[in-house]
């Protein structure tokens, strides 16, 4: 990895990794950062720990393993300098003179290291480089050829019609269960646990009252209940009950799913990579087989922090769905681009359309670039959505984004979980194979809009 000379806080300089391309030093890093392994370089926690001791100089490194279900909190990582990650073979380190010695060795191809990055912070998706591994560019290939067979269909493949004047929410549905053919499905998503990490959920909310619901928080000093709003609107669509107790049209799709909520986003509406990476290590060492992440940050280039645990989350049988950003502006002729972590290549980035079937005006195109950026893989309702709020909020309300599209095709991907027992890489191809194709540019829609299974 490249590397750049900086000044270190006792005014001495020395040698740490570079950041991407348009990112400065102050901008969403956070100082501490992401040491990646090589794929099986250093067995069990132990060997991490003894890489760590030897190359770094960290005495004792800390195991999410040893923590109960594996649930790491800011406070633990603040309390460690360095903490290893053994689902996802991976570190989050502070302390510029640990990394230094580290980053000095990584050019050796003997090295277990992989690589080593800067953490950043990402955040809430709601509007109102490096070299991959070869095991990576092998899914990548599948992935492309899966892609390209499935955007074009094209017309083809018996487009259905859509009403005359587009959806609209009804009485007893939102335009968006009907549009993804959720309210004809048999389906609950009985037997199958979604993770929802975002910035918590309203435990008081009366149409969660009952539910199966694990929890943890990875924000230092705050609960797991939601002062944001963006969480419970997440958990709302992909979980949601049948029929709300509050007397509202049913919104929420995988109503008979039990729900695990992590709070890697704060109340403020951001989180580190550390506390995101900790949340899907929790999610893949509790056997969920879905994990909606509606999160993110305006980078257009893959992170290896990101790329890695999410494609190693997908081997252990735990897709991650992640939202494709809101940076664009169609009608001032801006596509924009999909961003971290949306744009790595295990990840299924979800675009929005709104109720007509047009692509949202914020919901960005792939990139057409080789080895940088991300691509659209589907997309859901992503604008004038209704789903809970925080009771203090009202309880329910309309939110837009690629954010609000997210937790659509995760409810839908926990519906194909329970109808065909997938997981992992064969739940990423189901989903987008049972696509309903549109009529648009494959690069903004990739296979097209979510179904649900009938």
């Amino acid at each position: 990895m490249a590397k750049v000379r900086k000044s270190k806080a006792d005014g001495t300089s020395g040698d740490v990794p570079e950041l991407p391309p348009g990112v400065g030093g102050d901008g969403p890093t956070t100082g501490r950062f992401i040491v990646i392994f090589k794929d099986g370089a250093v067995g069990d926690p132990a060997g991490a720990r003894a890489v760590l001791r030897d190359v770094a100089g960290i005495g004792d490194a800390a195991v999410a393993s040893d923590y109960e279900d594996s649930a790491v909190t800011a406070e633990d990582l603040a309390q460690t300098e360095a903490m290893y990650f053994p689902t996802l073979g991976m570190a989050v380190v502070s302390g510029d003179e640990a990394v230094q010695a580290m980053a000095a060795g990584t050019a050796d191809a003997d090295s277990p290291i992989l690589a080593i990055e800067p953490e950043y912070t990402a955040s809430a998706l709601e509007t109102s480089g490096p070299v991959a591994l070869d095991y990576l560019r092998g899914y990548k290939a599948a992935v492309d050829h899966l892609y390209e067979q499935l955007t074009a269909r094209g017309a083809d493949a018996g487009i259905e019609e859509m009403p005359a004047a587009g959806f609209s929410d009804t009485a007893q549905f939102t335009w968006g269960l009907q549009a993804t053919r959720v309210n004809t499905s048999r389906y609950s998503g009985q037997g199958v646990r979604v993770a929802v990490l975002d910035t918590g959920l309203d435990f008081q909310h009366p149409d969660f009252l009952g539910r199966a619901i694990v929890s943890r928080s990875f924000i230092t000093g705050q609960t797991v209940q939601d002062g944001q709003r963006h969480g419970t609107h997440c958990t709302g669509t992909a979980c949601g009950p049948r029929q709300p107790a509050s007397g509202v049209r049913r919104y929420g799709i995988a109503y008979g799913a039990t729900i695990y909520i992590g709070k890697v986003l704060s109340n403020q509406g951001s989180g580190a990579t550390a506390g995101i990476i900790a949340g899907i290590e929790w999610a893949a060492v509790n056997g969920c087989q879905v994990v909606s992440m509606s999160l993110g940050a305006d980078i257009d280039q893959k992170l290896q922090q990101y790329d890695v645990p999410i494609q190693r989350a997908l081997n252990a049988g735990t897709l991650v769905i992640a939202a494709a950003s809101n940076n664009a502006g169609r009608l001032q002729g801006n596509v924009g681009f999909v961003g971290a972590p949306a744009n790595a290549d295990a990840a299924l980035a979800v675009g929005a359309l709104d109720a007509q079937l047009r692509v949202a005006d914020f919901s960005p195109r792939s990139s057409t670039a080789t080895g940088v950026g991300g691509r659209i893989d589907i997309v859901g309702p992503g604008v004038n959505v209704f789903s809970s709020l925080p009771t203090v909020f009202g309880k329910h309300g309309f939110l837009n984004g690629t954010s609000m599209a997210t937790p659509h095709v995760a409810g839908i991907a926990a519906l194909w979980c329970q109808a065909t027992g997938a997981r992992g890489a064969a739940l990423w191809a189901r989903v987008l194979q049972s696509a309903r194709p549109l009529a648009l540019d494959g690069r903004d829609v990739g296979a097209g809009l979510v179904q649900a299974p009938q």
